[in-house]
């Protein structure tokens, strides 16, 4: 049977068995990542948020290596991302670009570039530049920011948004394999891991360890996957 202790467990309790299950507290903070500081995240230039929104969605549902190994090509395909530039592209460009052999062939793919320089361009009117709009964004309702990314921009629904503001720097927690069987397993959350419902839940649940812990969603959300699924050590 099923304790109310395992179902709503304590940081405490998900830090030792995570502790535990990676052999000690030094490895398994060795192993956490941390954000980058809301200063950094503002002064970060906004066609490099394009950039990694870019990268992030050619690389969903795709060999995420190759697309690294051929990054370059694309900085130099589309002006280094230069959000001005982007926006001046004509849908003729764009299909051209999407036959160039150098990057990934993917019509839609390439378009929801220029899509995405407009939604960056937009935020701009709520703050002086995209990071600052994102290092504004309060981490307790980081979900509200991936329902805007996937609302106002192009192809970053799903893990797509929250996987590049996670490589951008922005504090945020991930629905990874391992997060989501722990959420389901203790009832957090039940059906699509995406509803507005179960993103309410996650939140809540990501929030009060926040508090109990002053840890960053970051740090605990990798907490919590390694506490679960198939991260022990061998």
């Amino acid at each position: 049977m099923t304790t109310s202790q395992e179902k709503h467990p304590s940081f405490a309790n998900i830090y030792q068995l995570a502790s535990t299950r990676k052999g000690g507290d030094a490895i398994l903070e060795s192993l956490l990542g941390h954000p980058a500081s809301n200063q950094d995240l503002a002064k970060l230039s906004d066609d490099r948020y394009l950039a990694e929104f870019t990268r992030k969605v050619f690389q969903s549902g795709f060999v995420w290596r190759v697309v690294d190994n051929k990054w370059h090509n694309f900085e130099t395909a589309f002006f280094g991302f230069d959000i001005e530039k982007i926006l001046l592209m004509p849908d003729e460009m764009l299909e051209k670009k999407a036959t160039d052999p150098s990057i990934i062939r993917h019509l839609k793919k390439v378009f929801s570039i220029r899509d995405n320089a407009s939604m960056i361009e937009k935020a701009q009117e709520k703050s002086s530049s995209f990071g600052e709009f994102v290092a504004n964004w309060p981490e307790s309702d980081i979900t509200g920011l991936w329902l805007y990314l996937k609302k106002h921009g192009a192809r970053l629904g799903g893990n797509t948004g929250p996987y590049a503001l996670r490589a951008l720097g922005k504090d945020t927690f991930l629905l990874t394999r391992d997060v989501e069987a722990f959420l389901r397993d203790r009832d957090i959350i039940q059906g699509s891991a995406t509803s507005q419902k179960s993103l309410k839940s996650t939140q809540l649940f990501f929030n009060n360890l926040a508090r109990e812990s002053s840890r960053s969603l970051t740090e605990l959300s990798q907490i919590v996957a390694f506490s679960y699924g198939e991260n022990k050590l061998t």
